[in-house]
């Protein structure tokens, strides 16, 4: 999604991996989406009409990621075997679709414990009269939870 942060920050994760492996961006494969999962299957269709498909698609989120996989079906593509699919958030639709996604899972709860005390100080600090507090950047761990979506390149 082009209005979301985390997009433009998921997206240079993906250019910096590239990088670090020498391998070069191609714009054609990484296709927009809204987080949601028509836009999931638009997108899915993009890239899986390509002349040369991808044979893995990381998603934006695990709506998107579950709609790469339904299109994968459609298109009579075996997934994890002709197509690797991967999403983010760990939603419970992860485990609720065939083959269950591999995808990525944040510490939400701790994420918003944080982002409650940040308002609550720039709450206070306003109130009390002091400067605003200045933007803050954070790193949170992450897991990567493997499961049936994932696997080898087809030969």
């Amino acid at each position: 999604s082009p209005d979301q942060t985390a997009s433009a920050r998921r997206r240079e994760g993906y250019a910096a991996a590239l990088a670090q492996n020498a391998i070069s961006f191609d714009p054609a494969l990484v296709q927009p989406g809204l987080f949601t999962y028509r836009s999931g299957l638009d997108a899915a269709e993009k890239l899986l009409a390509l002349d040369v498909r991808p044979t893995a698609i990381f998603a934006s989120n695990d709506d998107m990621a579950a709609a790469a996989v339904a299109t994968a079906h459609r298109r009579g593509l075996d997934v994890p075997g002709d197509l690797t699919v991967c999403g983010f958030d760990n939603t419970s639709l992860a485990t609720t679709i065939w083959p269950e996604l591999t995808t990525v899972r944040q510490p939400i709860s701790e994420m918003a414990g944080v982002a409650v005390a940040l308002l609550t100080e720039a709450i206070s600090s306003r109130r009390g009269g002091r400067k605003e507090q200045r933007d803050q950047h954070m790193t949170f761990d992450h897991v990567l939870i493997h499961r049936e979506s994932t696997g080898a390149p087809p030969a």
